[in-house]
Formats: C-alpha cells, structure tokens, sequence
C-alpha cells in the first residue's frame, strides 16, 4: 500500500521520546483523534431499513485511524475517552459499554496485524480479523446487555441475531474499514508534517 512508508515514519518518529514517554506533538495528536471521534459520535445515520432503530456513527474511523498510525494502545485510547465524553453529553451508559467493546474489538487487531505487515494486505488482514472479533463480541454484547437495559428478553434478542444483529453490525464494520481505507492516505499526509 502506498501509505505505507509513511504511517511507519509517523510512528516512528512522533510517537515517543528518547525516555520512551509519550511526545507533546503524539498528544496533541491523539487528543485531536478523540475529539474528532467524539463529534463523530453524535452523527447517527439509519443504513439498515428492517431495523432504523439501530444507528451507525462513525466515531470508529477516527480511532481506526489512530490505531493504524500510532498503535492499539493509542486507538483504543481514543475510543475509551471520545465515548467517556460522549456520557457528559448523551447519558447512556450501556450504549457506551457496547460502543467501547465493539469499536476495541475492531481497533486492536487490526492495529497489530498492521504493525506487523504494512503492505494493502496486511490491511486488509487486520480489518477483516478485527471485524470478525467486532461482529462475535457484539453479538455476545446484544444478548447479554440489551436485556439489562430494555424490556426485550435474552430470547427475542437471541431471535433477532441472523435477521438484524448480524447484518446491521456487519455493515456497521464495512463502513468503518472503507472509510478508513479511503482517509488514510491524506492523514497520513498531515501526520508525517512538521
């Protein structure tokens, strides 16, 4: 992949200091991740008509982003905080547990496989490992959660896995990885600037 080279010189020479402590410009940076992640979280579009309860906020590109540049811990810190805020503002605590999980889910492995083979396929590999693990992890999230905070049964939930959990948060994965895909060359771009 042609970002490549690039994503590995910003990693390389902006994300620590000598000391192996965090650099002011690798805060600054992920510090501007999370608020993009968390304005990202309060655009909630329908893109599933069978259920247009269930919303899609593209808060995860940001921390896709983030991860693919810096690494996992970075990523999933940008998750865990944008949503964190996203408490002051929208109080939804559930809704935030199973936003964190599915988004670390998704994050985390594909910031490892792509730490370690950064090439278009190495990509690809991580985005579809951590969308595997996004999409069990959800699932298991939606029977075990839903229930806690709803008046719908771990049965009706358990009911509603093939028709709607699977396909709504698959699409849910796909938007994030493409979308990722399609920004990471021109942050990659800003992060390797002085």
């Amino acid at each position: 992949m042609a970002t490549s080279t690039h994503m590995h010189s910003s990693h390389d020479t902006h994300s620590t200091t000598a000391g192996g402590g965090w650099s002011t410009r690798r805060i600054a940076t992920t510090a501007l991740f999370c608020a993009l992640s968390l304005i990202l979280s309060f655009v909630e579009v329908p893109i599933f008509p069978p259920a247009p309860w269930l919303m899609y906020d593209p808060s995860c590109v940001a921390a896709l982003v983030a991860g693919l540049a810096f690494g996992p811990v970075t990523g999933t810190l940008v998750v865990v905080l944008s949503w964190l805020l996203h408490l002051i503002f929208q109080f939804s605590p559930w809704g935030v547990l199973m936003a964190v999980i599915a988004n670390v889910a998704l994050v985390v492995p594909c910031a490892l496989v792509w730490r370690r083979n950064r090439t278009g396929r190495g990509l690809l590999a991580g985005m579809v490992l951590g969308g595997v693990v996004s999409l069990a992890l959800c699932i298991v999230c939606n029977i075990v959660v839903t229930p806690l905070y709803t008046a719908v049964s771990t049965e009706a939930v358990i009911g509603m896995i093939v028709p709607i959990l699977v396909p709504f948060n698959l699409m849910k994965i796909v938007l994030n990885c493409v979308l990722c895909a399609l920004v990471m060359k021109p942050m990659a771009k800003v992060l390797v600037q002085d």
